[in-house]
């Protein structure tokens, strides 16, 4: 009897080492469960392949083309290291004729196989000898049996063939034999879908949708099978983020409440406007969670310049107000730095609790960054472990095992995609009991990205800007085609220094001598100069359009404390125009600042632009945003930035951006380097799917916690959790 390869069989016992080497080094697929689930990309219908008469546009491509040969010759040449034999033969497909080409060695086995009237698979890189397009060495695969058999073609006409996603070492085809080869083991694959939810939806058993999306008769047939497997990817994520929610439920934790009359109440008094009703509803979901008693998961997601560090804040002075400490975990130490001075203004005497001149309800707010100095550094932990400071703000540094709270209540992170799971829960492990977790993120997230990526996570949004923040206009100057508008665009920066404000100047590159790489990289790309540098036009500025006015730096390799004393000084209005890497992207607020311009704007994606622009137009004057570019105006390039200029309407632009890139980025492969589980379901498109195999989840797992009824689901979720992808659920 015919071996059938178990599902988690290595692929070596079923197509031997040579096969299984590359689909493992190339395509990441090691068993034959992993061949099951490389899906087809597409499907051609023969003749729907490249037509032979559109070869001529695709000179030095590589091409898939299904025809007949009409004709074969082996001719014998003599060459410069003597004599040797070529095969021409030249197929057609209706549309055109094409040569193929084969040499030496080479040439035996299709003279054998490429008989007139014979018809094949072919693939190769299209090329031009005297003025003629041939393949030369193609690989080909013989198709059906010979062309006399009107039954072979014609049931070859109808057939649908997959076209799997392949690499340079392994055709389509050859992919094609290999999933036949595990096909026959598919039977015994366990399906992960409860039967009622699979019959109530109408879906496929796993197994037909497997056979049907590898092997279908028909176009429903891919479309049912589609169906099937989106909701499988679905379903068993969102059991995954179910399962983990549970188990937060199942953890106690201290309610925090604000005191009446407290600290916050007192805060509360002296701010000097009236909170928006976004930033009323928001707080109020927060001190509910704060008030239960297991721990508060809740992602705040909101428009840059929402409010949120204002929500962050007053959900800490409950939390303070409530007898425990809060700590503010921020990605960088300028951040950091940022936060914990924006913070101590907002509470003036009431952040400074036990010092002179400070309010007796107050509390006092420390520093902790990795490049303090070692006597601040040792104040800030005491006053951690004895609970004289209330609030903490921080870097990684934070985590650190030296670092003991008296009573930890909440944790605030700062820009969760910064933040990989793992240090989410270090910190969370300071506290005696689990402490309530506050996520907060500035790039607005479609509400189904949210879901999929931060679902273990209630969710609370913020879509309102606060009364008397400006509205900030949004240009593209085309720097190549139209260069006095570039003039002007520098024009304008002197007049709103003039007028007493300040401006930003950003660019992708440092330019120290440390980022060569990505300079030469940049060289090497062909056409493209590298991309520009703060150094470089810094130096530019000065010399040039911005002369005599107070032009600084500041970038990521700078000095910790060099970088502290730009920042104070730019803040304080010394520094006029500050040219600057997106180290100022995320909670740099200076209300002063009206106008930044972007260089090589094309080089950013939208939601970085969206949030680089939101650090203007932050006090009572209208911000200006110049988004520089020399890409051509047809460009795709151009179209995104045209997408940033035409809204403020960050949600939508998260889409847009979404769209460009697709959920590889944002399901954490950047930082993992784990290839997304995704193959099937796309997180914008599928919006419906999502929904509903979250409430299933969400049903399933509230009934039966540990799966113990469904074999089959905690099976897959195992595969879906090993080690390796255990990142990928956490890291948005």
């Amino acid at each position: 009897m015919e071996h059938v390869p178990a599902l988690d069989e290595d692929l070596k016992k079923t197509l031997g080492p040579a096969t299984a080497k590359v689909l493992a080094e190339q395509l990441g697929l090691h068993t034959a469960l992993d061949l099951l689930h490389h899906y087809p990309r597409r499907y051609a219908e023969r003749g729907e392949l490249t037509p032979l008469a559109e070869l001529a546009d695709q000179i030095d491509e590589h091409v898939t083309v299904v025809a007949q040969v009409a004709d074969a010759r082996l001719l014998t040449y003599q060459g410069s290291r003597g004599g040797g034999k070529r095969l021409e033969v030249t197929i057609t497909d209706g549309s055109g004729r094409l040569q193929l080409v084969f040499f030496g060695a080479g040439v035996h086995k299709p003279h054998k196989d490429l008989l007139p009237g014979s018809r094949a698979m072919f693939a190769g890189k299209v090329s031009k000898f005297n003025n003629k397009l041939q393949l030369a060495h193609p690989a080909y695969e013989p198709l059906g049996a010979d062309a006399s058999d009107q039954d072979a073609a014609s049931a070859f006409a109808g057939r649908l063939i997959p076209i799997y996603p392949a690499c340079a070492k392994m055709e389509s085809w050859k992919i094609t034999k290999c999933v036949d080869a595990v096909l026959p083991g598919v039977g015994e694959i366990v399906d992960p879908l409860p039967p009622a939810l699979r019959e109530g939806r109408g879906l496929l058993p796993l197994t037909e949708a497997l056979l049907k999306i590898h092997r279908p008769t028909t176009k429903a047939d891919i479309e049912d099978a589609r169906q099937r497997l989106k909701w499988d990817e679905a379903f068993v994520l969102q059991v995954a983020l179910a399962r983990r929610r549970h188990d937060d439920s199942q953890l106690p934790a201290v309610p925090r409440r604000a005191t009446p009359g407290g600290l916050l109440d007192s805060f509360d008094a002296t701010l000097p406007f009236t909170l928006t009703e976004g930033q009323q509803t928001v707080s109020k979901e927060i001190f509910d969670g704060l008030g239960t008693s297991h721990p508060m998961h809740r992602l705040l997601q909101g428009e840059v310049g929402s409010g949120k560090t204002m929500v962050a804040l007053r959900a800490m002075l409950a939390v303070v107000d409530s007898g425990g400490q809060a700590a503010m975990l921020a990605p960088t130490e300028v951040l950091a730095q940022q936060h914990h001075r924006s913070i101590t203004e907002m509470m003036g005497e009431l952040a400074e609790g036990g010092m002179l001149g400070g309010s007796d309800r107050g509390t006092k707010v420390v520093l902790l960054t990795g490049s303090m100095g070692m006597p601040a550094r040792r104040q800030a932990l005491l006053d951690l472990v004895t609970g004289e400071a209330g609030i903490v703000i921080g870097t990684h540094a934070l985590i650190e095992d030296k670092v003991r709270f008296h009573d930890l209540g909440l944790v605030v992170v700062d820009e969760q995609h910064r933040f990989g799971v793992e240090q989410r829960d270090a910190l969370r492990s300071k506290g005696k009991q689990p402490p309530h977790l506050l996520v907060m993120t500035a790039t607005p997230i479609p509400r189904t990205v949210a879901m999929t990526v931060f679902g273990d996570l209630e969710t609370s949004v913020l879509d309102q800007l606060p009364a008397g923040r400006s509205p900030i206009a949004t240009h593209v100057v085309p720097a190549k085609d139209k260069p006095h508008f570039l003039t002007r665009a520098w024009e304008r920066v002197r007049e709103e220094v003039e007028n007493g404000h300040q401006a930003y100047v950003v660019c992708p590159r440092i330019g120290d001598g440390e980022d060569e790489p990505k300079k030469k990289a940049a060289e090497e790309d062909g056409d493209r100069r590298p991309p520009l540098a703060v150094l470089e036009i810094a130096e530019q500025l000065v010399k040039g359009p911005l002369s005599g006015l107070s032009v600084e730096v500041l970038h990521g390799r700078m000095d910790p404390a060099d970088k502290d004393d730009v920042m104070r000084r730019f803040a304080a209005g010394e520094v006029k125009v500050l040219v600057a890497t997106t180290v100022i992207e995320v909670g740099v607020n200076v209300p002063n600042s009206t106008v930044m311009v972007i260089m090589d704007a094309d080089r950013f994606g939208v939601s970085q632009l969206h949030q680089l622009r939101g650090r203007v137009g932050r006090g009572s004057a209208p911000g200006l945003c110049l988004l520089v570019s020399e890409m051509h105006e047809a460009s795709p390039a151009r179209a995104r930035l045209a997408a940033v200029a035409a809204t403020l309407d960050g949600f939508e632009l998260s889409r847009i951006d979404l769209e460009q890139r697709r959920e590889g980025d944002v399901l954490g492969q950047a930082q993992s380097g784990v290839r997304s589980s995704l193959r099937m379901l796309a997180v914008i498109e599928d919006e419906e799917v999502i929904a509903q195999a979250r409430e299933e989840a969400t049903r399933v797992v509230a009934a039966d916690p540990d799966l113990e009824r469904l074999p089959g689901l905690r099976t897959a979720l195992a595969a879906l959790l090993d080690t390796e992808r255990e990142q990928y659920l956490d890291k948005g």
